[in-house]
């Protein structure tokens, strides 16, 4: 069925999602990164129902998803109303930043208002918010009318979701989670995000699809990354954003990555697996001479030299292969270079987290 077929037919269903929310409950939806799993912002209740569905530390901040008001006849979007309820104060940083890219994958962290709810923010001082594009999450979020919180609609530590089929999978046990479904998603990794809270510095705190020399191009902000500001103390160990432990999105089967040309080396890195093995190769790349290890039930799969196409396919492939029961999924170290910077991160923290229930997945 197509976007806008769903489209078409989801009033209704879209009502009966805001209701859900207002009544305190949960409804997975689409956004162009990836699904989230949706409550009422200004509703304890309901947020702690994520943290125990997802089972995710209570410590881990939230993000709040808010919609664009329907433009008509406005040239620029009022931002700085809509942010009032949950922000202190809009550096004129902060509206470059929104006005260049929301709607879109782009999360800014700000200082929090006081009305803000500590399960939202992780007892932190700090809030993140973005404005996500999805046709679907921006109908439900203006009918909702208010802020809605939602991080992936997955499992603590596990791959992300980008089809409601996904989601469905995850939360099999949780018969009466809505789920609104949009299709596939399009950007295929979570946002990028952008620390704004500690006054006159824009900081990387988790690469995505929008990059700091884009940034740059379009407003003139420099983003910095953090290790780059000197002197800086961190206070505290607590993560300040989604997605910055070291172990994230992982497959329940393991997985490498192996160095340009090395996959015979990283294959017979593993020689108690002689099983089934999946390796993911570059489009651009011949097939590869895989004779030389005939141990092994090796099985190839194509994935984009494309960075935008590859991060779109990431967690679909990663949740496929996972399915298929491999021993072991190969996947290619991708290029230097800041447009692959997210799937990067994404894939070093899943190759950390991955394998049969680590310790890392026992808090599930």
């Amino acid at each position: 069925m197509s976007a806008d077929s769903t489209h078409l037919q989801s009033s209704a269903v879209i009502n009966e999602a805001v209701q859900t929310l207002r009544n305190g409950g949960l409804v997975a939806f689409p956004t162009e990164t990836v699904y989230g799993l949706g409550a009422d912002a200004k509703n304890a209740e309901a947020i702690k129902k994520i943290f125990t569905a997802k089972g995710r530390p209570s410590n881990h901040p939230l993000i709040v998803h808010l919609a664009a008001p329907d433009k008509f006849d406005q040239t620029q979007i009022d931002w700085v109303a809509l942010l009032a309820p949950w922000t202190r104060d809009l550096s004129e940083e902060a509206l470059k930043l929104i006005n260049a890219f929301w709607p879109g994958p782009l999360t800014l962290v700000f200082k929090k208002d006081k009305s803000v709810l500590n399960e939202l923010t992780g007892g932190q001082d700090t809030v993140a918010i973005r404005a996500p594009s999805h046709p679907i999450a921006q109908e439900l979020l203006r009918k909702f009318k208010g802020g809605v919180v939602a991080p992936s609609a997955n499992r603590f530590g596990k791959v992300s979701p980008t089809s409601a089929a996904d989601v469905r999978n995850e939360f099999e046990g949780m018969l009466d989670l809505m789920v609104l479904d949009g299709g596939d998603c399009e950007v295929g990794i979570e946002s990028t995000i952008i620390d704004l809270s500690s006054g006159d510095k824009a900081v990387l705190l988790r690469p995505g699809a929008i990059t700091p020399s884009e940034i740059f191009a379009k407003t003139g902000v420099k983003v910095y990354q953090p290790g780059e500001l000197k002197g800086d103390q961190v206070v505290n160990d607590l993560p300040k954003v989604s997605g910055s432990l070291k172990a994230h999105y992982a497959p329940t089967t393991p997985l490498r990555l192996y160095a340009p040309g090395r996959v015979l080396d990283a294959l017979s890195e593993f020689p108690d697996i002689k099983s089934r093995v999946a390796v993911a190769v570059w489009d651009s790349e011949s097939s590869l001479v895989l004779e030389d290890h005939p141990s092994t039930d090796v099985e190839e799969v194509i994935v984009s030299s494309d960075p935008t196409a590859f991060a779109s396919k990431l967690y679909r492939s990663l949740r496929d292969l996972d399915q298929q029961e491999w021993d072991l999924i190969l996947f290619p170290e991708p290029p230097v270079g800041e447009e692959w910077d997210g799937v990067r991160d994404r894939l070093q923290r899943a190759c950390f987290g991955s394998g049969p229930s680590s310790s890392s997945h026992d808090n599930n």
